[in-house]
């Protein structure tokens, strides 16, 4: 199976713009595997909630999440990323992924009324 990346509005390029070249290489690495492996170990995704996972990244000393969605089987749709600091994932980091997944439904919904 080979799913495709998108990327819903800016959020994950606004994210990714901030990273250094080399953790750019370590998301794109893992990025990659998403999109090529059938199965993906839950030591790099987790679901949060309400279909939204997180990939899990790491870097040296630094932790990466990157939310997203499955879409229609084999397409992913990221959402935001940061940087993790604490031992749990923030609670306002995955209220604002659930708020750009409600945003990426209505857009969903709204160009299926179109056609």
């Amino acid at each position: 199976m080979k799913r495709e990346i998108v990327y819903f509005g800016n959020y994950f390029n606004d994210f990714f713009a901030t990273l250094t070249i080399q953790e750019k290489q370590k998301v794109l690495y893992v990025l990659e595997m998403l999109i090529t492996q059938n199965r993906i170990s839950s030591k790099f995704i987790t679901h949060i909630r309400e279909g939204v996972f997180q990939l899990r990244i790491e870097y040296g000393s630094n932790i990466y999440r990157i939310f997203f969605v499955f879409d229609l089987g084999n397409i992913v749709v990221l959402f935001n990323g940061f940087q993790k600091k604490t031992q749990k994932t923030p609670k306002n980091e995955i209220d604002r992924a659930l708020k750009i997944k409600k945003e990426y439904d209505e857009y969903k919904q709204q160009v299926a009324q179109r056609k």
